[in-house]
């Protein structure tokens, strides 16, 4: 499976209902000392401390009963061998789908360990989303489906699907998962923000 495109100094992971990990990007395999084959296809937990997967696997069930939108929390990761762990602030949001409002995916964010405050991703800034497309990325970042969307935009929910699919278009990707992977390793959105928040450079 292929890497997202890595942003400097932050680990990023999508993951299924079941929690297995999907896609990742460089750094993420980086932090894990694995490749793609060997992280990919493995359940979240195994990727941290025991002593913290049960409280983990909490915050993630609330997260897919709808009962929160995001969640923070530091974490105990484990690269190779239990002498590698390093703690780092996680951030987990929920993507909901778009003709079903259940959550499709769970993208999982953390700085890696070696840049735990974070770097500023420097990017090539070109002003590719309107005002609207940026407005309906953060919602979809934050969570919102498409009808409470629809609702917030002043929008019918076929106007935001047709944005939704511009969106995916401009940015190359299949799913809004991907969407808001690629968003946040572009530098479209800021990291450690919340709610999400297009970059103003970005936007025409």
């Amino acid at each position: 499976m292929n890497a997202a495109p890595a942003a400097p100094g932050l680990c990023m992971a999508s993951l299924d209902r079941a929690l297995t990990i999907q896609q990742a990007n460089q750094e993420f395999f980086r932090q894990f000392n694995g490749s793609s084959e060997e992280i990919c296809g493995r359940n979240f937990r195994d990727v941290v401390h025991p002593s913290v997967q049960q409280p983990l696997m909490r915050q993630f069930s609330h997260l897919l009963e709808g009962k929160h939108q995001r969640f923070v929390t530091p974490v105990i990761a484990v690269g190779p061998g239990e002498e590698s762990a390093f703690t780092v602030p996680l951030t987990a949001v929920a993507v909901r789908g778009g003709a079903l409002p259940d959550t499709s995916a769970i993208l999982v964010m953390m700085p890696s360990a070696r840049d735990a405050e974070g770097t500023r991703v420097v990017t090539n800034r070109k002003k590719i989303l309107s005002e609207m497309d940026a407005r309906i990325l953060e919602g979809i970042a934050a969570g919102v489906s498409t009808v409470p969307l629809a609702s917030r935009l002043y929008l019918s929910r076929q106007g935001v699907e047709y944005h939704v699919t511009c969106l995916l278009r401009k940015l190359k990707v299949p799913n809004r998962a991907a969407l808001v992977s690629r968003a946040y390793s572009m530098g479209v959105l800021k990291v450690g923000t919340w709610p999400p928040e297009v970059v103003e450079d970005f936007v025409k």
